[in-house]
């Protein structure tokens, strides 16, 4: 029996586990496990109606520094994640990859990108959770918190961008990586600022986001080795 199952491990086990080390790093793994684990107590204690208390304080703190000219920074920040924005972005960025014969980015692109609108949708749904009233939006908003959309959609769509740019252009990767995550993060701010999400909203659009991207970069590499 046990040498049934050290067979069993050997010759069907290890060796995708080995891939999915080879391709993703032992550094990206150890994230996605404490991501995953995070998003599990934060997913439990939202489906209990638990209240978080970080979350009005650090929606008072950020109004606090409330003013007309950075309303309108605001919102105009807000809109590079909004959903006529994305589709634009999106559309662009097939055409090019598809034109430069790109076909295997171009179709995982595409699917991160449908994924993350499933998941954001979907996960609303499910958890159904109020959006912030501790004082009034910037805009209305008429769908559910949690997670927030933008912040899943907005580090899927940027996070991919920065991805392939990156590995077309590896001599600027770190200008492009740090564009990315300051482009996201500013996303994510914006949209406590303007009123429409709790903190937590946020942190879980994050972590969704994260290991749907890198669920995503991972399938993407596994096709180009086999091409």
């Amino acid at each position: 029996m046990l040498r049934k199952s050290y067979e069993f491990w050997l010759q069907q086990i290890n060796p995708h586990i080995t891939t999915l080390i080879v391709t993703i790093g032992v550094v990206g793994i150890a994230s996605c496990l404490s991501i995953s684990f995070m998003l599990a107590w934060l997913f439990q204690e939202v489906l209990e109606k638990e209240a978080f208390g970080f979350d009005s304080a650090l929606l008072y703190w950020i109004h606090g520094y409330a003013n007309p000219s950075l309303d309108a920074v605001m919102l105009t920040i807000t809109q590079l994640a909004d959903a006529s924005v994305v589709v634009v972005i999106v559309a662009v960025t097939l055409g090019i990859l598809w034109w430069y014969n790109h076909r295997s980015e171009a179709k995982l692109f595409a699917i991160a990108c449908l994924g993350a609108l499933i998941l954001n949708t979907g996960m609303k749904l499910v958890f159904a959770k109020p959006r912030p009233q501790i004082f009034p939006s910037l805009i209305p908003e008429t769908s559910f918190s949690f997670p927030s959309g933008h912040a899943l959609g907005g580090f899927v769509m940027y996070g991919f961008l920065a991805y392939l740019l990156s590995a077309h252009f590896p001599k600027f990767s770190k200008l492009i990586y740090t564009l990315a995550v300051f482009t996201i993060a500013i996303i994510g701010l914006s949209r406590m600022y303007i009123g429409v999400h709790w903190p937590t909203d946020i942190i879980a659009g994050y972590g969704v986001g994260y290991i749907w991207l890198m669920m995503c970069i991972i399938m993407l590499k596994l096709q180009t080795r086999q091409v």
